[in-house]
């Protein structure tokens, strides 16, 4: 029922019902007899509007309680008592106050006053906390019993100012306190949200309805027969004398219910705490799955919220892995223990089932051969984690109670089970999809260093054509070449191969161009060169990290190639449509950085001829694979060099790659591929690529 006025604002409700109290406190000093009609309908009015706006102000405070009825059966309980000793204390307070040398009649006034405010405020308190205990978890929007309560409510509170006597009885003022009595009864009986209180909320609601009932029955008594308070309460407002005693009555019926209800539900609480564990578990495993992305973490949450849902004292997780299972989380037991009775199940073949099963203190003694160490459970459940019909590890519980799991047990650890297989597989697709995405950003980096560091052009050179081609694969290879210009006479240029893929390599493929960039300056000779340079580099590659280069410089001016190899690819002349394969000694940098190194590398020089074309690449080119996994090989791309009498390197350059992609259609790229192509023109003007 939308009450009039409902809607002002906590602070202004108490004001005006402070501001009523004051007025009603006026009024009495006033007009202590309310003998006449016309003021005792006053008096009733102002009454009810004190009390009226009181339930509206307390009302905003019992809602704040509204998910905690037992709290409001306490508050309850707390006015109930102050007004029972109140009853108990007030005749024998008057009595003293005749012996005092003081204005008698101002004392009683004073006293009745503050005593009739405090069962004012009793009433409201106990009104309001009803109302909010009413509502709690009502199903439906109807009202119509509890406001047609409250009307009848209203109705006996004005219609006990009647006059009623022995010879003229107060029919109507009955009429309506039996009926607010029936419509007490019937509403007392909603107290569905006893059913979702845990076993000792009820048991506590049980204590306390006894208590509380007793109290509430004192008081109504009281307020029936002939005592000193009922006098009292009748003189300052017949209709507050019969709202107590409606609430008084209220809550002896109440507490009455709640007794037996709470008592019916009683047997039942366990098996309801347990449905609520696992609701409220299996809740908390649903937020885990949007919240938590680390595995270990949400592993370690599993077995936590396992031991709650199966009502288990220990509990563990397994995962399945390449090397075998892994045991990911434990809570409350040791890691050692929980892997050994672990490895004897799967010695046993248990695991191998991937079925949900339990075992009793005696199966589990056979199985672990009567271990003291580890034989400290009476029930085992084992359940399998399983995403898509396949398995990916297994939940343990393990309970050391002397009973084992029950049906409902044993479907809640499977369904739980469910619900942690596919957290974790999330876990794992996130940790997976992070892990791409580290690694795109990291290609991204390695790939704008590659780029950096390649050559943007090719040099232009008297008597010497120079092509040069660079394609990526998807996965950044360790691929470099460059030129240098030595002098006027000479061109010197690099090809190597970095060991490995991604930024390390590119990396790497960075400071192995800054080496060559600077020894290319101070050393002629490309033995020495590659010697250098592989000393510098033992400061920064890794055991793990190796370089293959050929480097080396046309001597325009002689007409002579000079080289030398680090365990690169040949290099081919390609003599009148011959190919000759030029393979000196020598081994890759960083694989050995003693004499060794030097020992086994060997510099060679060639005297070129008119039209001769160097070949330098890389292995991207002859181990690229068709759809076949069949390689490119040597003999393929030999025979493409050698077919023909090119007049240009790029016409070669373009055959050869058509050749490569013709071949290879259908199947990705794994590694880049490196082409450096120079002819030797010694007849003609100078050209070159751009």
């Amino acid at each position: 029922m939308n009450l009039p006025y409902s809607g002002l604002v906590s602070a202004r409700k108490l004001e005006i019902t402070i501001l009523i109290g004051i007025i009603i406190l006026v009024f009495k000093f006033i007009f202590p007899i309310t003998e006449n009609s016309f003021i005792l309908i006053l008096n009733e009015v102002l009454i009810f509007c004190a009390l009226y706006f009181g339930v509206l102000y307390t009302s905003h405070f019992t809602q704040l309680k509204k998910n905690e009825p037992i709290s409001l059966i306490i508050n309850i309980g707390i006015f109930n008592a102050v007004l029972f000793f109140l009853s108990a204390l007030s005749s024998s307070l008057f009595e003293v106050i005749p012996s005092l040398e003081v204005n008698v009649n101002f004392i009683y006034s004073a006293i009745s006053l503050i005593i009739a405010y405090i069962f004012m405020a009793g009433v409201v308190v106990v009104l309001s906390a009803f109302k909010e205990l009413y509502f709690i978890r009502l199903k439906t929007d109807t009202h119509k019993s509890y406001d047609a309560m409250i009307v009848f409510f209203i109705l006996a509170f004005f219609a006990a100012s009647l006059p009623d006597s022995k010879e003229d009885p107060n029919f109507i003022g009955l009429t309506f306190f039996v009926v607010s009595i029936i419509l007490i009864s019937i509403n007392s009986f909603r107290v569905s949200w006893i059913a979702f209180l845990t076993k000792k909320q009820k048991t506590q609601l049980l204590i306390i309805s006894i208590i509380l009932g007793i109290i509430f029955i004192l008081n109504a008594v009281s307020t029936f027969e002939n005592s000193f308070i009922k006098q009292l309460l009748e003189n300052f407002s017949p209709g507050l004398h019969s709202l107590l005693r409606l609430m008084m009555i209220y809550g002896s019926i109440y507490c009455g219910i709640i007794f037996f209800t709470s008592l019916f539900h009683l047997p039942t609480a366990e098996a309801f705490d347990k449905k609520v564990e696992e609701a409220s578990s299996l809740k908390d495993l649903s937020r885990l799955i949007t919240q938590v992305f680390d595995f270990n973490e949400l592993a370690d949450s599993i077995t936590n919220l396992t031991t709650k849902v199966s009502n288990s004292d220990s509990a563990w997780l397994v995962t399945k892995e390449p090397g075998g299972l892994k045991l990911s989380s434990v809570s409350n037991i040791g890691y050692v223990d929980a892997d050994e009775i672990t490895k004897i199940f799967e010695s046993e073949g248990i695991l191998n089932q991937e079925e949900f099963v339990t075992f009793s203190r005696k199966q589990i003694r056979l199985k672990i051969k009567n271990d003291i160490r580890l034989f400290d459970f009476k029930a085992l459940a084992i359940s399998p984690l399983k995403v898509h019909n396949n398995t990916s590890g297994f939940l343990f519980a393990a309970r050391k109670q002397n009973y084992g799991f029950d049906e409902d047990e044993k479907k809640s650890i499977e369904a739980f089970a469910d619900y942690a297989a596919v957290a974790l597989e999330n876990a794992k697709l996130i940790e997976e999809s992070i892990e791409k995405e580290r690694l795109k950003s990291e290609l991204k980096v390695a790939r704008e260093i590659q780029y950096k560091i390649l050559p943007s052009t090719t040099p232009n050179c008297d008597n010497l054509q120079v092509s040069a081609l660079f394609i990526p694969a998807y996965e950044v290879g360790g691929d470099y070449y460059d030129f240098f210009r030595m002098n006027e006479d000479k061109l010197g240029f690099v090809i190597a191969d970095v060991s490995g893929k991604g930024i390390s390599s590119a990396f790497i493929m960075a400071e192995v161009k800054g080496v060559f960039e600077t020894l290319a300056k101070l050393i002629d000779s490309p033995k020495e060169l590659l010697v250098k340079a592989n000393n510098i580099l033992s400061e920064s590659l890794d055991k793990k990290s190796f370089v293959t280069a050929v480097y080396g410089f046309v001597d325009k001016k002689k007409g002579q190639l000079s080289f030398a190899r680090a365990g690169h690819m040949p290099v081919y002349i390609c003599r009148n449509q011959k190919i000759e394969k030029l393979v000196p000694n020598g081994i890759g940098l960083g694989l050995d950085y003693g004499y060794s190194f030097e020992q086994n590398l060997k510099e060679q020089t060639v005297d070129l001829v008119d039209n001769d074309i160097i070949v330098l690449y890389t292995d991207g080119i002859t181990e690229a694979k068709n759809i076949k996994m069949e390689e490119f090989g040597y003999n393929r791309f030999e025979s493409i060099i050698s077919s023909e009498n090119f007049e240009n390197v790029e016409e070669l350059k373009s055959k050869i790659i058509n050749k490569i992609s013709s071949f290879t259609q259908g199947n990705s790229q794994h590694d880049d591929i490196t082409l450096v192509l120079m002819k030797w023109v010694s007849n003609n003007k100078p050209s070159g690529v751009n």
